[in-house]
């Protein structure tokens, strides 16, 4: 049975079910495995990565290792919504408390404004090092990379508190099933029985105002940088530079894509089953998760050499551990 709590004279769910995809209740045990395998994936990837960056002592550069605090990001989004996922579904055990349901949906929407704001600090790192190349090593040091990633935080979490803050208030009386795999905002807000048009008004208006702000700043910095670079002299330092800031752009499109689109089909294709909508919801949470390492470890030439060492040490340790095949009887001394 659901919780209820009573305030206000009014009643309201304390507890909620995630309904993950209603249209295969009978069949939710089928998704363990591409999920799992995708998660799976998702950690590896990122991890290789960033573990790549910790053991090279060549690569503990501000542009190095903000790459890998954006991937160790895509882990704990990946993480934070996955696992509970992949347990209700193979358990069936999908009730979640609301004070639980906040802290999930604090955490999700604050991982994906955390990871848009380590893509502006990584813009104005790059800004420095193409725009200033001089003195890029006395601007950005150490204690500046830490007090922009402070800056991050705070921003991220003052973007998003106010939504959680605004939802732990509705009363919720209309149904105890959340028909989402997470404890989704919109997903949320389809179950209050008052008035919600606060909370539509502050989250649209926080989302587009983040994102409008967010592509007006990346937009600035990114066409500096490459005026910029196409007026670097050095042939060779001028494709590097290129090539560095085409791996920011992609995984910058990738990010920005995903979410942009999940955005407008859940407004446009209303008509569109539940199912359709959390596939889509899953799919801009994961996917950069999963496309970003791939790009960096591709596309950036000194993670992608420090990895292929990594390989051939893995290859010829493998080699080596392999049993000796015993001598034929021909082969036997006398």
């Amino acid at each position: 049975m659901s919780a209820w709590s009573k305030g206000s004279s009014n009643l309201s769910y304390t507890s909620f079910l995630l309904v993950g995809f209603p249209g295969l209740q009978e069949t939710r045990a089928l998704l363990v495995l591409p999920f799992l395998s995708l998660y799976l994936m998702i950690v590896s990837a990122n991890a290789l990565v960033i573990h790549t960056v910790v053991a090279q002592r060549s690569l503990h550069q501000p542009m190095y290792l903000l790459i890998a605090l954006l991937l160790a990001v895509n882990i704990c989004a990946a993480t934070t919504v996955v696992p509970s996922m992949l347990f209700s579904f193979s358990t069936r055990f999908n009730r979640i408390s609301l004070a639980h349901c906040l802290v999930q949906m604090f955490c999700i929407y604050f991982l994906i404004v955390f990871d848009c704001n380590i893509l502006l600090v990584m813009a104005l790192d790059r800004y420095v090092a193409i725009c200033n190349p001089l003195r890029y090593p006395e601007i950005v040091t150490g204690r500046l990379l830490a007090g922009l990633v402070g800056v991050a935080v705070v921003r991220s979490t003052g973007i998003v508190a106010p939504v959680v803050g605004l939802a732990s208030r509705v009363h919720f009386c209309r149904s105890d099933e959340i028909h989402h795999f997470a404890c989704e905002h919109m997903a949320l807000m389809r179950l209050s029985c008052g008035d919600i048009s606060l909370n539509k008004t502050v989250g649209l208006t926080v989302r587009i105002f983040n994102r409008v702000l967010d592509m007006l700043l990346l937009g600035v910095s990114y066409s500096r940088i490459i005026y910029a670079a196409f007026r670097i002299s050095s042939g060779r330092a001028r494709s590097k530079a290129l090539n560095t800031c085409g791996s920011h752009l992609l995984v910058i499109f990738t990010v920005y894509s995903s979410t942009m689109s999940s955005s407008i089909v859940y407004r446009v294709a209303r008509t569109a089953s539940q199912d359709v909508h959390n596939l889509l919801s899953a799919f801009y949470l994961l996917l950069p998760c999963l496309v970003n390492p791939v790009i960096y470890g591709a596309r950036t030439k000194e993670i992608r050499q420090h990895l292929g060492i990594l390989f051939q040490r893995a290859k010829l340790q493998v080699s080596a551990e392999k049993p000796q095949s015993l001598p034929s009887h021909r082969e036997l001394p006398a």
